[in-house]
């Protein structure tokens, strides 16, 4: 004799408990510092455009410039636009971590931009490799 009874699918075999409670995440988000969230995020910028030049283990299986220049210009932006918003102490790391990106997508170009037109260079000025 088989079992003919229905396999309960995967959404189906949640519990309310299981579930997330928006609520708490809301609270949760909300007691988060604001510089906090900001470093964060500049953080996983900087991490992936890092990846995107190929500077992590297995560099040239990742290696996209166009992404990577699409990151580091957000990278610069958030920088810029938070600069009176983020106290030195926490900004200072992140423009030499950007400064580092901006060499390294200059190395990395075949056709290195002119002084002032790469990645996130309209915020901070001209890099020099």
């Amino acid at each position: 004799m088989s079992d003919t009874s229905p396999t309960p699918s995967p959404t189906s075999a949640a519990t309310p408990s299981e579930s997330p409670d928006f609520d708490d995440m809301t609270r949760d988000i909300a007691d988060v510092p604001a510089v906090e969230v900001i470093t964060t995020v500049a953080v996983h910028l900087m991490s992936a455009a890092a990846v995107n030049l190929g500077l992590a283990e297995e560099g040239e299986t990742h290696k996209d410039l166009d992404e990577a220049r699409k990151l580091i210009q957000a990278l610069a932006g958030l920088l810029d636009a938070s600069a009176t918003e983020v106290s030195s102490f926490h900004a200072a790391p992140l423009r030499d971590g950007l400064k580092s990106l901006q060499l390294a997508f200059r190395e990395a170009s075949v056709v290195p931009d002119e002084p002032g037109q790469g990645p996130g260079e309209k915020y901070t000025g001209p890099v020099f490799g």
